[in-house]
């Protein structure tokens, strides 16, 4: 790794700044003079920032929440770290009114915001001079990451309600700094709301809200180890919490809190899975907040704080992968980080592989191995969709297709296991979770890039063994399309008993309703994928009669007939779409439907439009954005 002049200078002044706040500190500390960011692989088009010349270490946000005008608005300062001389610093902006920029001392400092680009935000370039602590007073009136709720589109129906999404570009939309998911950054905030409400955020709180008079309460945050920009998450609203265990809660509303309870229940032997695979957890407390069913993910891994979708409950903790794919996060993307959304999959491919562990350890292995092949049937779709020659199907990305939301799931989650899972099965396991483990070590608190991740590989697993570096065919699987010759196949058996029903329907046009009572979600969900595409009205209603799917409370399985249904123009299945729709905002849900509803001819256009003129005001600015390109025909 090259380490240039300029950051050599940053290397002094960070050390010479380097302070005991927490037991992880030396190793929290390490972000701020990572080299990595000078390399050329780890540069970030998606922001205007010069990391390796001025760069934000710390932010810290005052700031009250307006749910009459719907926006924030307050102070934050920011504390940079610039090279001798430089006296000026670049951050990220998507519609911020910026009223001021001073020192700490309250002397204006010049400023300019640059002209908006789609996709990116616009530049702010501030005249700091000799300042490396900066003062901004601004407000955010139409931010993109924030979403408010009215009264009636939560669950008690009395208070609004707020929630973020930060990642992958959107919190430059209500927090003026360096929006790179490789300049980490320590953060503090004091947010005020109205009295009635509840403020929570990806930090560890400070203590008890304090009042603030006019009826409005004080709550105070800090994360005093460096993150990406986009983990800082906030949600407020009518909250309450149950603890699940020493390190672990919830929060949700008061209605929703007995089930959410019940489907986290395996929250706390999670973390302790985790950290028997692959070191300890680092971040303090592990809480979640289940969200209104708006939220367009299923969740994000905002630490100490992950954020949840609704539709995971589904009262049988069947679909609790989710929550461990999000704990997996606090090791694979919040602990080491992609340096740029070239290599997303450094985050969620090696994160998916993680979470595969930890529901091996805590439901056993049937389970893990069916949710792997459902995985990696997903990944061989989405190389039939894209073409295993196109160099989407690559891991890392090329910079015409590295967008911040760029790649395909099926590859950037699926493929990238699926490699894991490959080497692990070449190298044997005990040998591949040492060098994981360590990789996490070594990298703790850190950007990463796949250069960095191959030679990491290659130095402290291969160990120079030309037999062995010939069999894992490293460069082909991160740097090529399609899928390696060596990949390792899922188990055969995993779903031996659904595919012979799936076969057996195509004789018989019926499914053992018996036998699928008795089946896990992963079997159903296999099924319904392995049942043929075209089918008519008879068949169709038949299926959902013997097997219950139109009725399913679990969204997965919903989802998966309601795709299989409005496919063939099934007009019963139209009413149980259009109220899921209206009800759950999950994009991964959401966006499918209306593809295929508007890659019909008049009937699923026609129904798709009237539909999505309801639901649209209720849907995340993320979810609004991707179905808007497919209604106007280019999704």
């Amino acid at each position: 790794m090259r380490l240039l002049a300029p950051l050599t200078l940053l290397l002094a002044l960070a050390c010479s700044a380097c302070s005991g706040g927490s037991s992880d500190a030396p190793e929290a500390a390490a972000p701020m003079i990572s080299p990595i960011l000078t390399s050329k692989d780890a540069q970030d088009p998606w922001s205007y920032a010069k990391p390796a010349i001025a760069r934000v270490t710390h932010v810290a946000l005052d700031l009250d929440l307006n749910f009459d005008k719907k926006q924030v608005g307050g102070k934050v300062t920011l504390d940079v770290l610039a090279k001798p001389g430089v006296e000026t610093v670049i951050l990220d902006s998507d519609g911020l009114v910026i009223s001021s920029v001073t020192d700490e001392a309250g002397k204006a400092l010049p400023f300019k915001v640059g002209p908006t680009v789609a996709g990116k935000g616009a530049p702010v370039t501030i005249g700091m001079g000799a300042r490396r602590k900066i003062v901004i007073t601004y407000s955010a009136p139409d931010a993109a990451a924030l979403q408010w709720l009215n009264p009636e589109q939560t669950a008690g129906g009395k208070q609004p309600y707020l929630l973020s999404q930060g990642q992958p570009t959107l919190n430059r939309s209500w927090i003026p700094t360096q929006d790179s998911p490789g300049i980490r950054q320590t953060w503090e905030a004091r947010i005020t709301a109205p009295e009635a409400l509840t403020v929570v955020m990806s930090g560890l709180s400070a203590g008890k809200p304090e009042a603030d008079g006019a009826g409005r309460r004080a709550f105070s945050f800090t994360m005093d180890k460096p993150v990406a920009p986009y983990l800082v998450a906030i949600a407020a609203g009518d909250l309450a919490f149950r603890k699940l265990g020493p390190r672990t809660g919830v929060w949700t509303e008061p209605s929703m809190l007995d089930a959410a309870a019940a489907e986290l229940v395996d929250t706390e032997s999670m973390v302790d899975a985790a950290e028997a695979l692959y070191g300890p957890y680092r971040w303090g407390r592990y809480d979640m907040i289940v969200l209104p069913p708006s939220f367009p993910y299923g969740g994000m891994e905002n630490p100490t704080m992950t954020f949840l979708t609704p539709t995971f409950i589904a009262g049988d903790r069947s679909l609790t992968g989710l929550v461990a794919h999000e704990l997996a996060h606090s090791w694979s993307g919040n602990l080491v980080t992609n340096a740029n959304w070239a290599d997303s999959w450094i985050n969620e491919g090696v994160t998916s592989y993680f979470e595969n562990r930890i529901i091996e350890k805590l439901y056993g292995q049937k389970r893990a191995s069916q949710e792997a092949a459902l995985a990696f049937a997903q990944m061989e779709d989405a190389l039939k969709e894209e073409g295993a020659a196109n160099p989407i199907t690559a891991l890392h990305l090329r910079p015409t297709q590295a967008a911040p939301d760029g790649g395909n799931s099926g590859i950037i989650y699926d493929k990238g296991a699926q490699f894991l899972r490959t080497v692990e099965h070449i190298v044997g396991r005990e040998k591949f979770d040492t060098w994981l483990r360590s990789w996490f070590d070594r990298h703790a608190f850190q950007p990463a890039t796949s250069a960095m991740f191959l030679a990491d590989l290659r130095e402290n697993l291969v160990k120079g063994d030309a037999a062995l570096e010939k069999k894992l065919l490293l460069d082909d699987w991160v740097y090529k399309p399609g899928l390696p010759g060596n990949a390792v196949l899922p188990d055969p058996a995993a779903f031996a008993e659904v595919d012979a029903a799936a076969a057996a329907y195509a004789r018989t046009k019926r499914v053992d309703p018996t036998a699928y009572s008795g089946w896990t979600t992963a079997e159903r969900m296999r099924l319904l994928a392995k049942l043929p595409r075209t089918m008519g009205t008879a068949d169709l209603a038949a299926l959902d009669k013997d097997l219950g799917l139109s009725q399913s409370g679990n969204n997965e399985i919903l989802f998966a007939w309601l795709e299989l249904a409005l496919q063939n123009r099934y007009d019963p299945a139209v009413p149980v779409a259009e109220k899921f729709l209206a009800h759950v905002g999950r994009r991964k849900f959401v966006a499918p439907l209306f593809k295929e509803l508007m890659a019909q001819d008049a009937w699923g256009r026609a129904i798709a439009k009237q539909i999505y003129a309801k639901t649209r005001p209720g849907y995340h600015s993320v979810t609004q954005g991707t179905v808007d390109k497919i209604m106007a025909g280019g999704g």
